[in-house]
């Protein structure tokens, strides 16, 4: 098993929706450190699990973003609020042969999502 391991630091801004008092139903920002981990059995034909700049490129969709936004791209329904758990699973669904991502908001707040 190959695995490929990437941190990055965007700056963000959210909003949650919550359904109790929080300063962070208002519109602030964090800088975050995502740590992406990517496996594969096998390499593709550049000898990759997965290109790091892909990886960049789509977790660079949320830096100097409005994550709200970013998130509920095309998307009908009930919004996705930007946890960042929700921020997490985002991230994994869109990684090519992504299998964890970890999202760190602020220090000592880390969210996780692994397949």
């Amino acid at each position: 098993m190959f695995t490929v391991t990437k941190r990055i630091e965007i700056s963000g801004a959210h909003q949650l929706s919550l359904p109790y008092e929080s300063k962070c139903q208002l519109w602030h920002g964090h800088n975050w450190i995502i740590i992406i981990k990517c496996q594969s059995e096998t390499l593709d034909e550049n000898g990759m699990v997965v290109d790091f700049t892909k990886v960049k490129e789509i977790v660079n969709r949320l830096d100097h973003a409005s994550i709200n936004e970013v998130l509920n791209e095309g998307r009908t329904g009930n919004p996705v609020n930007p946890t960042a758990e929700n921020i997490a699973y985002w991230l994994c669904q869109r990684i090519p042969h992504c299998v964890e991502v970890s999202v760190q908001e602020s220090e000592g707040n880390v969210a996780v999502y692994a397949k």
